[in-house]
Parts: structure tokens; sequence; C-alpha cells
């Protein structure tokens, strides 16, 4: 089985620490969450954690799941941000399944309030969907 283990060092590491405290704590929880999915379902595989676009980003094994990028923003200092591929329905299905717990933004971000906890039934079910985006879409075709 394989394990993925989060780099104390990485470059997302070390871009999460230049943000507010409590934007920073956040994000890595939301880090730590994507690395605990990836390792309950061995198909996910090995997460590619990088910056894309300078936001932390993580990519599952290719074919399996889609990039789920997270950040912080200056201009919106009172929330973080999770955002899917906007190609894929994902926020569409995190809209319609989810929107008790959720706040969607256009067709590729979920906005999360630092005033409130992360609701972490409903991000981790999102989370989820995009790790194993792509493999889900062909079961569902098969």
């Amino acid at each position: 089985m394989m394990v993925n283990t989060p780099a104390s060092d990485s470059v997302v590491v070390k871009r999460l620490g230049t943000y507010p405290q409590e934007a920073r704590e956040k994000l890595l929880c939301i880090r730590a969450w994507v690395f605990e999915l990836a390792n309950a379902d061995t198909s996910i595989g090995k997460i590619d954690e990088s910056l894309k676009w300078g936001e932390p980003a993580w990519r599952p094994k290719s074919g399996v799941g889609t990039t789920i990028r997270a950040d912080w923003k200056e201009k919106t200092p009172d929330q973080v941000m999770v955002f899917f591929d906007c190609k894929t329905d994902l926020i569409d299905r995190t809209r319609s399944l989810l929107s008790a717990d959720l706040t969607c933004e256009g067709n590729r971000a979920i906005v999360l309030p630092l005033a409130s906890a992360l609701p972490e039934a409903a991000l981790k079910t999102a989370l989820g969907w995009a790790l194993t985006y792509h493999r889900d879409r062909k079961a569902t075709r098969a």
C-alpha cells in the first residue's frame, strides 16, 4: 500500500508560511485531508504536491483524478478557496449535493470563510470526488 507523506519542507508549506495564521491553519488542514483521502484509497496513487499559478496544488495519479488547488488571497482576506478544474462537473455536483454545507463560486471554487470551522464531512466528500474524478467517470460510462 502506498503511503503519501506530505513533506514538511515542500514549496507548498513554504508558501503557506507566508499567509496569516488563520488562513494557514485552514489550508494545512485541507492539505492533510487530501493526503488522508489519498492514503485511504490506493487507486489514487502518489499525490504530486506543487504550486500551480502560485497556488498550493495537489495532483493524483494521472487518469484517476483531477488537480485540487487551495489558496488565500489578499483581495479576499476573510476566506480561503478550494479550486477544481472548471472543465469538470465537480462544482455543479458540490452545489447540488453539498450546498447546505459548502458555498460555491462560479464553476471552479468552494469558498470557505475563515470565521467558520471547516465543514469536514462535506469538504472531504468534494475533495474525494476530485481525487477520483476520471476513474469514477470511466466507471459510470462502462
